[in-house]
């Protein structure tokens, strides 16, 4: 009778408490598409919450292929990376040094500070999950490094 009591209780009352926010059991899917031209060719990106456009927090997602490098540049605000697969290597630096990458793995979570110099490569498909205040601006140390400055540019008009 002790157990039974508790059991009638809960069955008398349940309609009674509050309903929880369950999470859906699908999350809607990311819609991938070409990472803007800041980018070395062949990154995707997908937002995830937010517009990087705007003066807000973001989050993307990156999937870079591999060996995909992004050559040291910085940021007018920190960012948060989490690695969702795949293996990011990454490293501090106004130049890119291979032999000083780290390596994060899936899970793996860091926080660079604005105007922190830094560098990234991809081992293996990565994806890297971004959270940052907009709007995203990236700043590259070394100009020629700058995939726009590749670019064609449009003829100038009188």
């Amino acid at each position: 009778m002790r157990t039974l009591l508790p059991a009638v209780l809960l069955i008398a009352f349940a309609p009674a408490l509050p309903a929880q926010d369950t999470p859906p059991a699908t999350a809607p899917a990311l819609q991938w598409g070409p990472a803007p031209p800041v980018f070395p060719a062949g990154a995707k990106m997908a937002v995830v919450h937010g517009d990087p456009g705007k003066a807000e927090q973001f989050t993307v997602q990156l999937s870079l292929p591999d060996g995909y490098r992004i050559p040291p540049h910085f940021h007018p605000t920190a960012e948060s990376v989490e690695v969702k697969s795949g293996t990011f290597l990454f490293a501090m630096g106004d130049t890119f040094d291979a032999g000083q990458l780290q390596t994060m793995r899936p899970g793996g979570k860091g926080t660079i500070p604005a105007n922190m110099h830094h560098f990234a490569q991809a081992q293996g498909v990565t994806v890297v999950e971004v959270s940052a205040m907009g709007p995203f601006a990236m700043t590259y140390v070394n100009p020629a490094d700058d995939p726009r400055q590749a670019a064609p540019k449009s003829p100038e008009r009188p």
